[in-house]
């Protein structure tokens, strides 16, 4: 048995889960509401307000499916109570973000301003840089555990670190690996 699968997920005062045909689940809770296609084999059930999954056989496929729906399912309830965020560092001289509403504004040291739209349901957050030599926090916000990872990852990859000086985009928790620079000749 799936030590993540069997474990019943407590849905919150204030969520409402809709399990449909197929499995077609749509969650609503005080951030928004999710929908998502699980797999039609998995078996949720709903009882005294908590979520369970089910296997209906032993075999290869249905055991990774498991885990899989229930990690689903927990992501989806999460994200409409809570929310998930996702933190970047942006490191480098002259490297700025700012938000001119909705829209992101970076400049990394391209000959041009780089201008991201946030998708729906995300918000992005920038914070302070307190000193010059510290890193400017941005935070992307949403309800969407998948959508918020990709575009933390679509902003990082404008500008990912460099090993040398450490400029660029980083995940907040991230370590970068640090490279020495070039040795003097010997004589």
């Amino acid at each position: 048995m799936s030590r993540i699968g069997k474990k019943p997920i407590a849905v919150p005062k204030g969520v409402q889960v809709t399990i449909e045909e197929g499995n077609h689940v749509t969650v609503k809770g005080p951030k928004g509401a999710l929908t998502q296609q699980l797999h039609p084999d998995m078996i949720i059930t709903q009882e005294n307000g908590t979520l369970s999954v089910n296997r209906p056989s032993d075999n290869k496929q249905h055991k990774a499916l498991h885990g899989l729906t229930r990690t689903l399912l927990n992501n989806m309830i999460v994200g409409v109570t809570d929310g998930w965020t996702r933190a970047l560092e942006i490191n480098g001289v002259g490297y700025r973000a700012a938000l001119e509403g909705q829209t992101l504004v970076l400049n990394l040291g391209f000959s041009h301003q780089v201008r991201i739209d946030p998708p729906p349901n995300v918000q992005y957050v920038v914070g302070e840089r307190k000193s010059a030599n510290e890193p400017l926090s941005l935070v992307v916000r949403g309800i969407d555990k998948q959508v918020v990872g990709e575009e933390a990852a679509r902003i990082r990859s404008l500008r990912p670190p460099e090993p040398y000086k450490g400029k660029g985009i980083k995940y907040a928790e991230e370590k970068i690996r640090r490279k020495a620079g070039k040795a003097g000749k010997a004589k």
